[in-house]
């Protein structure tokens, strides 16, 4: 569930009984949020008012012409279509709104490397690095991928003889021409017209937690994420992860040879009922519809690289999907995977969440105690968990054109199916699947372990 500092930077409220007010899915707090904070209001009573007039009644903190701007660029659907401020509403119309997440403080440039796979003017493509949070949440300011951008930013704009400016966040009402539509660039001199503004990012975002993010990934898993610099792209490309359009794909190196060649987990997600931290299969009122598609890749001693293709978006849901299936992820203390070294190649573990349909997990405490006492080690490979996005296919939000991006695995995963492959790599093609990319595969694995 998504966390209360997640919420829009002001509540949502109905301005009478004429409306009925649902929260809509919540956006996925962990793996790979896709989906913006929703709300939903349902209209009871025939006033006859302009969609504009109508949310900006229940809209705290956003004026009409920043409404206008958000139905203008697809934030809002009346009765699933594409309304324009104008329309007029009737008994009965069901109104969807994404809107950006809450403000922060202030967004400070950083000194942080990127892999830069694509850049355009209306987007940048990454390949995330481990241990690199997306954007500020929680206090935590500084280290953020936000920060890092900020960064690549402010270079470009003084290289090109500007200046850069920065501004701190306060929810959707900026400064008196926060309401306009503004270049991110300011010229020379001149403030920003938008509180928050990263020059170079989308300003959609610009007065919320994330500029110019659209969907996210955990801490530790890398991969390929993209990023919105114009307000048009991002708009068009949140529709298109809010509708499941886009194409992703995961690598994960697992605990145990998998036996079957691939299959579907289809089981619902929701809080463990014991540990705060954890998630768990749960086939109760507070479980939620969770499907995830899993293809063997490669077998190896002890071991199995996995590709997986979600169908929805939950909190933890491969790590989750996968150690109930009783092979939990490498390096994934909380759901009962282990530290691997080079020891446990020659010799692999029974995983503490190795047996199938048990909703094992650890507190965070025992999980921090097992990586402390596996950080002194010198073999050490992997304590986190073996999660790559690998795979990422959208519609170029300009040109129309689908792009598809393969991120190369990196740092401890690369060196650890390096180390798997020297050692073990299975050699039957019908159960390991080999290299390249197999029937039905989206990866192609000689792309993403080029650096290996």
């Amino acid at each position: 569930m998504t966390a209360p500092h997640d919420q829009p930077g002001g509540p949502l409220e109905p301005a009478d009984d004429d409306v009925l007010e649902s929260s809509g899915d919540d956006a996925a707090e962990g793996l790979d949020q896709d989906q913006a904070p929703r709300r939903q209001f349902i209209v009871r009573r025939d006033k006859k008012l302009r969609l504009d007039v109508f949310l900006q009644q229940r809209l705290r903190g956003i004026s009409r012409s920043r409404v206008q701007q958000i139905i203008e660029l697809g934030g809002v659907t009346v009765n699933e279509k594409t309304p324009k401020p104008s329309t007029t509403l009737h008994v009965g119309d069901v109104i969807d709104v994404i809107l950006p997440a809450p403000a922060v403080r202030s967004i400070e440039p950083q000194d942080i490397p990127l892999d830069v796979l694509f850049e355009d003017e209306h987007l940048i493509v990454i390949n995330k690095q481990a241990d690199l949070i997306v954007h500020p949440a929680r206090g935590i300011m500084h280290g953020t991928l936000i920060n890092a951008l900020a960064f690549r930013f402010k270079q470009h704009i003084e290289q090109g003889g500007g200046q850069w400016a920065q501004w701190k966040t306060s929810g959707f009402r900026g400064g008196p021409a926060s309401d306009e539509v503004k270049p991110s660039h300011p010229p020379e001199g001149e403030e920003s017209p938008l509180d928050g503004a990263v020059p170079g990012l989308s300003s959609v975002g610009a007065v919320a937690l994330r500029p110019g993010i659209v969907h996210r990934l955990d801490r530790h898993t890398t991969g390929v994420m993209v990023v919105a610099k114009s307000d048009l792209a991002h708009w068009k490309l949140a529709r298109q992860f809010e509708e499941r359009t886009t194409q992703k794909a995961y690598l994960a190196v697992v605990h145990g040879q998998v036996p079957d060649d691939g299959g579907v987990i289809d089981q619902p997600i929701g809080k463990h009922p014991t540990i705060r931290e954890a998630y768990a299969i749960r086939h109760d009122s507070t479980g939620r519809a969770s499907v995830t598609i899993y293809r063997v890749r490669e077998r190896y001693h002890g071991y199995s690289l996995v590709e997986l293709e979600l169908k929805t978006g939950r909190t933890h849901q491969i790590r989750v999907h996968m150690s109930y299936l009783g092979y939990p992820l490498v390096g994934d203390v909380v759901y009962g995977g282990e530290p691997v070294g080079l020891a446990e190649l020659e010799n692999p573990p029974r995983p503490a969440g190795g047996r199938s349909h048990v909703n094992f997990a650890r507190t965070r405490e025992e999980g921090e105690k097992i990586v402390a006492e596996a950080l002194v080690r010198p073999d050490l490979l992997m304590t986190h968990p073996a999660l790559h996005a690998a795979y990422l296919q959208f519609e170029h939000p300009v040109t129309r054109q689908f792009v598809t991006f393969t991120a190369p695995v990196h740092g401890p995963m690369a060196r650890l199916v390096a180390e798997l492959r020297q050692r073990s790599l299975a050699k039957d093609p019908l159960r390991g699947r080999g290299r390249g990319r197999g029937q039905g595969c989206f990866v192609d694995l000689d792309s993403a372990f080029s650096e290996a």
